[in-house]
């Protein structure tokens, strides 16, 4: 709420801000959007290298007045619980950005200057100039202010209040995406006015004013010869918009359609991308879809190159449980039957271990990707290796043609990856007179 609070806030003084999330979400960015009026991207460190990183913030904040990055977990919180790495303190130093921190006021008083004084020199450089006091009404505030800036050396630039617009609701993997929110405009306005109400403003402005970052030379995009529909719908919308920018910069013309509501795949498409999202929700309209279901099963089963992450993975199986346990058909293109595991499966940051060619993937080659979800398939596959920490399994269906599993990639981190979903899309074309 602070982050969308501070996003529109800036908004209406006409710096149309740059938006961003540390470590791989999908649902912060949807209120990012809102907020803000702009694309909004996320930055990580395990899915990504620093260079990329850097490059995907310079990029991003291109054209905008300011940039606000919202951090995730604890501030110091990176890999495994017990490093720093890929935490939002990482990608600060990686940027060398100023960082004000969001503390919850609720129940404490002066214990919170030594939190922040704690928090601000953990590391040599902390990046942290300055708080934002949250759930804390004014009145509070100007009573805490004096006694945290004395006592940690820390500015308290504002509060922002407890308020009922900043109280959003969430179902099993977060937030509920903004789409959802009836009446988010008024909400976003209602935080940015609680704010500006306590913000100080020129002081906020003088410790976090910083140059734009160098925008690095525009990556050469390859001539437009492959076209991949990408399912993108309620359904589906667990999605970067860097993979989709990435695609694009290797020559792939990204074309949405919904599994939801289309009774076919785009004409002339040479690839399908199915990414993750809540099939589980609408297993219902997806199954009487059958139109699109026999069009799916038609075109992977027929060769078409295929990237179907989580929710894609299981719209690909034989069938899909409601949260009320009732079963329908999907593409059946695989046999996996899926259902409600009651529980977060497989959740956090992993490492594909590749043992053969595939359709993305080559022999020996590891990539870092993500997992989380709370639907179980009954066939998981096991063409691909996997690493967590000291934990190893294996999942996935990898060929030719074809990735489906349940973890997600992140093609922004490893454009290679994207360069052959692209050329595999463009051979099919070429096959097929597409192209």
């Amino acid at each position: 709420a602070a982050a969308c609070a501070l996003l529109r806030a800036l908004r209406r003084r006409g710096l149309s801000p740059g938006a961003f999330k540390c470590g791989p979400d999908y649902l912060d960015p949807t209120f990012h959007r809102a907020a803000s009026g702009a694309q909004s991207h996320n930055l990580d460190l395990f899915l990504s290298d620093a260079p990329r990183v850097r490059a995907l913030y310079a990029r991003g904040c291109e054209n905008h007045g300011a940039a606000v990055i919202e951090g995730a977990m604890g501030y110091y919180d990176g890999l495994g619980g017990a490093s720093d790495r890929a935490s939002a303190w990482h990608v600060a130093d990686t940027l060398g950005v100023p960082v004000v921190l969001i503390v919850p006021a609720k129940g404490a008083s002066l214990t919170l200057a030594a939190e922040i004084r704690g928090l601000r020199g953990f590391r040599a450089d902390s990046h942290i100039v300055g708080v934002l006091l949250n759930e804390c009404a004014p009145a509070l505030c100007k009573t805490l202010a004096p006694a945290i800036e004395r006592e940690s050396g820390v500015p308290v630039l504002g509060c922002l209040p407890p308020l009922d617009a900043a109280r959003f609701a969430s179902r099993h993997l977060g937030l509920r995406a903004a789409e959802e929110v009836e009446d988010l405009d008024a909400r976003l306005d209602a935080l940015a006015d609680a704010l500006d109400a306590s913000l100080d403003g020129a002081r906020f402005t003088a410790l976090c004013d910083r140059p734009a970052p160098p925008v690095p030379a525009a990556t050469a995009r390859k001539p437009a010869a492959a076209r991949i529909a990408v399912a993108s719908d309620e359904a589906f919308r667990f999605v970067y918009a860097e993979t989709l920018e990435t695609l694009r910069e290797q020559g792939a013309e990204v074309v949405p359609f919904s599994p939801l509501r289309d009774a076919a795949l785009p004409s002339g498409v040479g690839g399908l991308y199915l990414p993750g999202g809540y099939p589980e929700l609408f297993a219902r309209t997806l199954s009487e879809n059958a139109a699109m279901r026999e069009s799916v099963r038609r075109a992977v089963r027929g060769g078409m190159p295929t990237v179907a992450e989580c929710g894609g993975f299981l719209y690909l199986g034989a069938a899909l449980c409601d949260a009320a346990g009732r079963e329908y058909p999907m593409a059946g293109v695989l046999n996996g039957r899926a259902a409600d595991a009651g529980k977060l499966v497989r959740f956090g940051y992993q490492t594909l271990c590749a043992e053969a060619d595939s359709l993305l993937l080559r022999a020996g080659e590891r990539v870092n990707a993500h997992e989380f979800h709370h639907w179980e398939s009954s066939e998981n596959g096991g063409d691909l290796a996997v690493e967590k920490g000291a934990r190893r399994w294996r999942c996935g269906f990898a060929s030719e043609t074809l990735y489906a599993a349940f973890p997600h990639l992140y093609l922004a981190g490893y454009p290679a990856l994207a360069e052959r979903f692209a050329a595999a899309a463009r051979r099919y074309g070429e096959t097929h007179g597409f192209v």
